[in-house]
């Protein structure tokens, strides 16, 4: 009996021993509650940073899209007064040797020109679209591409790759200058056999206009047979030629630099149009992201009302059961 009774007591020092102080208990529950707090506070809290993060990135994307914009302005200054100037030095060449562009012949070399770069608008799809459409009205004679630029490279490789002969890009890495398309005039003259050549590209009309245009080279062959037969090649007959030179040596230099004109304005008013195109794409992409960010802005000043208005609930709820 007194063995019972020893082990007993030792048993129940034990169970005093393991129970848990009244501090012990209530610093246990502040804890947890304080965790089965702090756990509904970080779920409202991730929201709103989600919200504030997408913030953020919008402000940011705004800052370079204003940017470009800028940097396209001042670039197209520069340029369109270029550009004005070229008009005036291939207009003589379309009175002189005439512009066919409905003239039927066998060999057709299309040069389409589209930029390097893109976020410039629809000017590269319709330089595109134009080269096709071209390319199908010719597809029974012999036509070959001549492509200006990385983006028009990029889109008719995809199903014309049989037919492209010649690919340039970077070309409006420096300064445009004439020298510089005179050069690569001649080397498409050099590499490239051809009855007509069909230039395509986008013509500068204003900042937020510019439309697709077409211009024809005739080859100094063709331009005889279309004279001989009857058919408008300009006012070429109309003058006298003097000197020791004949018609077909007058015709093969004025065709050759006719082309290095057409190539030159080409480039510039192509080149004039996707500065215009890219500042009205720029515009538009900053004027969506201000939209954008008042919409985040009001999203996110809805869920922290609604944060703090769960709070408070949760704060009277506390007070009204303690004081119940």
């Amino acid at each position: 009996m007194a063995m019972a009774m020893a082990a007993l007591r030792r048993e129940g020092r034990r169970v005093l021993l393991n129970t848990p102080s009244p501090a012990a208990t209530m610093a246990a529950l502040s804890r947890a509650a304080s965790q089965s707090q702090i756990a509904p506070l970080g779920a409202r809290s991730i929201s709103t940073q989600i919200v504030r993060n997408r913030m953020k990135s919008v402000k940011n994307i705004q800052k370079i899209t204003k940017a470009m914009k800028m940097v396209a302005a001042s670039k197209l200054r520069a340029v369109q007064t270029r550009t004005e100037n070229s008009r005036g030095l291939w207009q003589p060449f379309t009175a002189l040797l005439g512009d066919a562009p409905s003239v039927n012949v066998k060999k057709n070399v299309i040069v389409a020109i589209t930029s390097d770069k893109g976020l410039c608008g629809g000017i590269n799809s319709t330089s595109v679209k134009v080269s096709k459409a071209l390319q199908k009205m010719t597809s029974e004679k012999e036509s070959k591409y001549v492509i200006l630029g990385e983006k028009g490279k990029v889109q008719l490789i995809r199903d014309s790759r049989k037919h492209i002969e010649m690919t340039v890009s970077e070309l409006q890495k420096n300064p445009i200058n004439y020298t510089q398309v005179a050069v690569l005039a001649d080397d498409i003259l050099k590499n490239v056999e051809y009855d007509a050549i069909r230039v395509v590209f986008n013509k500068f009309q204003s900042v937020i206009s510019f439309r697709p245009t077409l211009a024809t080279i005739l080859s100094p062959e063709v331009m005889e047979k279309e004279s001989e037969s009857g058919g408008k090649v300009g006012q070429l007959d109309s003058y006298e030629i003097e000197g020791g030179e004949t018609k077909s040596e007058i015709l093969q230099n004025l065709t050759e630099f006719q082309f290095s004109c057409v190539m030159y304005n080409a480039v510039l008013e192509n080149a004039c149009s996707e500065l215009g195109a890219r500042m009205s794409a720029m515009d538009s992409s900053s004027r969506n992201a201000g939209e954008m960010l008042d919409r985040l802005t009001l999203t996110y000043n809805r869920t922290r009302q609604a944060s703090i208005t769960t709070e408070l609930t949760e704060i009277i709820s506390g007070a009204s059961a303690l004081e119940g």
